[in-house]
């Protein structure tokens, strides 16, 4: 078993609940970690028998261009891309990150984390 990281992936999205939200959008920031089996690539040297993390970028950017009003959603639907299209995977954890959210403090990020195995 082995882990694959994808950090820091930096989008402008318009998810929120407020109107404004969708509007002006904001800046986000999006961490993956998957587990995956990566005994064959490291003796193939293959592509084909790894997870290629550009396609996990993919899918990340595919989904925070859609509109959402919570980041629990888009995570979601990250997490279930990743299991659906990436046989490999075995276990994906999500953090959605968006920065200076308007929430009438000082903030810097509000961050939500959820994970999914396969079943």
């Amino acid at each position: 078993m082995g882990t694959i990281k994808v950090r820091n992936i930096r989008l402008y999205a318009y998810h929120g609940c407020l109107d404004e939200e969708g509007k002006i959008g904001s800046e986000y920031r999006v961490n993956l970690c998957v587990k995956a089996n990566l005994s064959k690539s490291a003796k193939s040297d293959k592509l084909a028998d790894t997870v290629d993390y550009v396609h996990l970028n993919k899918i990340v950017k595919q989904e925070m261009s859609v509109r959402t009003k919570l980041l629990e959603t888009v995570a979601d639907k990250i997490l279930v891309r990743i299991l659906n299209e990436i046989s490999l995977v075995s276990k994906a954890t999500v953090e959605v990150s968006k920065m200076n959210p308007p929430i009438g403090g000082n903030v810097a990020m509000v961050t939500i984390k959820m994970s999914k195995k396969r079943k």
